[in-house]
């Protein structure tokens, strides 16, 4: 890697840690090269989920991003300063059902 490319590189950070972005990389891209294999836990047997497809039809990869929860982490672009949180269930445990 040119430091120039090496320059380009950002962060996010997921549950209080920073990961390394390259330009480009998804959610989903960036967790996953950073070693993470899930990031949402089911409703109700709290099963952990990540990426399963990665074209945005089987919803396993849904994730709280800058508070806002069930962004599908495999089609959205991360963008540097980006807080990702691992979703419990749906994502609205702070609302009764």
């Amino acid at each position: 890697m040119t430091a120039d490319a090496a320059a380009v590189r950002f962060t996010i950070r997921f549950d209080g840690e920073e990961i390394d972005v390259e330009p480009g990389q998804t959610i989903a891209a960036a967790l996953i090269a950073a070693g993470h294999r899930s990031w949402r836990t089911t409703r109700v047997a709290g099963a952990a989920r990540g990426a399963f497809c990665g074209i945005g039809v089987c919803f396993d990869c849904l994730a709280t991003v800058n508070g806002r929860p069930n962004v599908r982490a495999c089609l959205v672009e991360a963008t540097a300063r980006d807080v990702v949180r691992t979703q419990d269930g749906t994502g609205h445990g702070d609302r009764a059902v």
